[in-house]
């Protein structure tokens, strides 16, 4: 399995609206491969907000597969709209890191 982190900068008083886009369930969840997915808040940050969607996966393929097709309705999308104002945009900056998940405890039954 891998763990894809997406550590999303926002800006200060923002991480909420943000935050609260993850509560439904969307796409990625019926994505073959797809584990499971975390939206972490940060806490106590003082200049900017911050945000990690994490998801986890069966394996690289799976995750590439998604990616791919992401990108593939994001460039058609982009064809179909005009742009956004970046400005008002409440990003600052992204980071995506993958991680294999070496070991994991649940619960004992």
């Amino acid at each position: 399995m891998i763990k894809a982190v997406n550590t999303i900068r926002l800006k200060k008083g923002t991480v909420d609206e943000v935050a609260d886009k993850f509560n439904k369930a969307k796409a990625v969840h019926t994505f073959d491969g797809f584990v499971l997915m975390e939206v972490l808040i940060k806490e106590n940050t003082e200049e900017f907000d911050e945000i990690q969607v994490c998801t986890t996966w069966e394996d690289h393929a799976s995750f590439e597969a998604w990616r791919e097709s992401r990108a593939t309705k994001k460039a058609h999308a982009a064809q179909n709209n005009p742009k956004e104002d970046k400005a008002e945009s409440p990003i600052l900056g992204t980071e995506l890191t993958t991680y294999e998940v070496h070991v994991q405890h649940h619960p004992a039954e």
